[in-house]
């Protein structure tokens, strides 16, 4: 059987990047069941505050609303359940010493297909402060008006 290496987004957590500094990206399986694949193929699920968090050893992905799949019935999966993380034993054990010992957390960062299989990128990620966020803003809006300045300048020179 040929296996398919094509990668396709099914969701990502911006507001991840507005909230915390994300240092390190790693990726993860994800235990689901049939109907959970059948929703995200339909692009029936939202990040919006999820974290990664240690279940006696192992990683479970928490508060990722995948929603019910219509044709479900009585098999359809519970939409906020805690979902398991398939990582190898060592990068789980490195992972949680960062998370011990630094104060980092786990977001997921990024929902996608990679062939036939569902994965997670998890960042290790710090949280921002309220003055931090603002600059990002002021950066981001300054960064946007030099690109439209741009944009119309070109414009004139073809004309």
């Amino acid at each position: 059987m040929a296996e398919e290496s094509g990668i396709k987004q099914i969701a990502a957590n911006r507001k991840a990047y507005h909230d915390y500094f994300v240092d390190e990206t790693y990726e993860a399986g994800v235990a689901l069941v049939g109907t959970e694949v059948k929703s995200l193929r339909a692009g029936r699920v939202n990040l919006r505050d999820s974290y990664a968090e240690l279940r006696g050893d192992e990683l479970y992905l928490v508060g990722v609303h995948i929603g019910a799949y219509e044709q479900g019935n009585v098999w359809n999966h519970e939409p906020l359940r805690a979902r398991k993380l398939l990582m190898h034993r060592k990068e789980i054990d490195r992972i949680m010493i960062k998370v011990k010992e630094r104060g980092y957390t786990l977001v997921p960062t990024k929902l996608y297909f990679k062939g036939s299989r569902v994965k997670v990128e998890l960042g290790l990620a710090r949280g921002k402060r309220q003055y931090d966020k603002r600059t990002d803003l002021a950066r981001r809006d300054a960064q946007r008006d030099v690109e439209r300045a741009l944009r119309g300048r070109g414009e004139h020179h073809r004309g």
